[in-house]
């Protein structure tokens, strides 16, 4: 009977120890499974249009292959490849490139890859490196219009703007006439440049590329010492509507048509011409050119303008511009002020041109004068009579004669005081001159009696 019992509880010793073994091993392999469900839901499968990453493991010139790892071999090629090369020159075996998904399975088992999307990415970053370290780009001219010339650079547009040409290329043209500007610039197609890269905006899809910069980084070797506010003495090498290129030392620089004189002009031609000898002053260094000028030079004429003019004054002068907010006024050769729209009449006046034309001369009133600013501020109206002062003037006029006649009792000398003697003198004076007055008619009646008593 004992040894009976000890059996049974042995086995149920035994039961209760697999019972637990059996509920540890299904607790472990639910972990398991809970764990291997995270590790796939934490692994994104792949989709159509999405980015993947790899190494080459081969290409031709129709075909790239890439390793994916886990997700198998991808392949790029026909024209998701050729449209790509731009980017892609050069492909080197083991090297991780990026392109997005067109296909999860094609007829070879094989992921099909695109490098359209992804180049245009890398294009981006590339040109953006390329920028920061001022590299030097030979680029082929496409195409032209009047505000510069278009290239291509890394599969991207890219843009060539007029101001950003070397000054040996830049069209060189009177008035600035934009048609014969653009039929110049045609003459660039096809024509290759040296170009740095001067702004990559992705966003705004800009890319901006510069020669003259290439060529300012060279004039920069024989910049040492140059330094803002040196005087050189140069060559006009051009003239265009917006200044003068003036040559020095193997450098050039720009004086701007603002920097030619204090007078106000409207060509730089009517101060410089091509081949002139002229001195400068160096006012600006920068990264893409040297800044001149001309009138710092001189006396500046505005210096004077507060001691020859006055606010108040009335002034004659001459209309050399007009412009939708005012006349320009020429008041003499160095000095000229704005009479703007406003101070042109009391009432309203819808255009300029109702009142004045250029060549015009008139009288301004002088309303403001700021000699720093080069600003002289003049009025139409406001030298101009209003009715009111018209009629005072008028009414001036007729009291002039009574006026006049109150002055000469006024320079009169004072009366003295009469005496008894000078009246009497007087009355005798008095009687003189009355028979004085009447003998003449006494003379002309005995004449006449005598001529009747001759007739009898």
């Amino acid at each position: 009977m004992a040894q009976s019992t000890s059996a049974k509880s042995k086995s149920s010793d035994l039961d209760s120890l697999v019972n637990e073994k059996t509920e540890e091993i299904k607790k472990e392999e639910e972990v398991a499974v809970d764990e291997f469900v995270k590790a796939v839901e934490s692994q994104q499968i792949p989709q159509v249009g999405d980015k993947i990453k790899g190494k080459i493991l081969d290409f031709n010139k129709n075909e790239v292959y890439i390793d994916l790892e886990k997700f198998g071999v991808g392949v790029v090629r026909g024209r998701e490849l050729w449209e790509a090369l731009d980017v892609y020159r050069e492909f080197k075996i083991g090297e991780e490139v990026e392109a997005e998904i067109v296909e999860l399975e094609n007829e070879n088992g094989m992921m099909e890859l695109s490098f359209k999307k992804t180049s245009k990415e890398q294009a981006w970053k590339e040109l953006d490196e390329k920028r920061d370290k001022e590299e030097l780009i030979t680029v082929k001219v496409q195409e032209a219009n009047k505000g510069g010339l278009l290239a291509s650079l890394c599969g991207i547009p890219a843009f060539l703007p007029v101001s950003q040409l070397s000054s040996e290329n830049y069209p060189r043209v009177e008035n600035g006439d934009s048609s014969k500007i653009l039929s110049m610039l045609k003459d660039f197609i096809g024509r290759k440049l040296n170009v740095k890269i001067i702004t990559v905006d992705q966003k705004e899809n800009k890319l901006i590329i510069s020669e003259k910069k290439v060529v300012f980084d060279d004039q920069k070797k024989n910049m040492k010492g140059l330094k803002v506010g040196d005087t050189v003495d140069g060559t006009v090498s051009g003239i265009v509507d917006f200044g003068a290129f003036v040559r020095f030392d193997g450098l050039e620089g720009l004086v701007h048509i603002s920097e030619l004189s204090w007078q106000r002009i409207n060509n730089p031609d009517e101060v410089v011409k091509v081949n002139e000898q002229v001195k400068v002053e160096v006012i600006g260094i920068d990264d893409s050119k040297i800044t001149l000028s001309m009138k710092k030079l001189k006396e500046d004429p505005w210096a004077e303008a507060v001691k020859s003019y006055k606010v108040g004054q009335i002034v004659d002068g001459e209309v050399i511009k007009i412009a939708p907010y005012g006349a320009f006024v020429q008041l003499d050769k160095d000095i000229h002020g704005l009479a703007h729209i406003s101070e042109l009449s009391a009432g309203k006046v819808a255009q300029v041109e109702e009142l004045l034309s250029v060549g015009s001369r008139k009288k301004f009133k002088i309303l403001s004068i700021d000699p720093e600013e080069h600003r002289l501020g003049l009025s139409l109206k406001g030298a101009e009579e209003s009715p009111a002062e018209k009629n005072e003037k008028a009414a001036s006029s007729k009291k002039e004669p009574a006026e006049k006649k109150e002055d000469k009792k006024v320079d009169e000398k004072p009366a003295k005081k009469v005496t008894k003697k000078d009246e009497k003198s007087e009355k005798k004076e008095d009687k003189k001159k009355s028979q004085k007055k009447v003998e003449p008619k006494d003379k002309k009646a005995a004449k006449t009696d005598s001529k009747k008593s001759q007739k009898k």
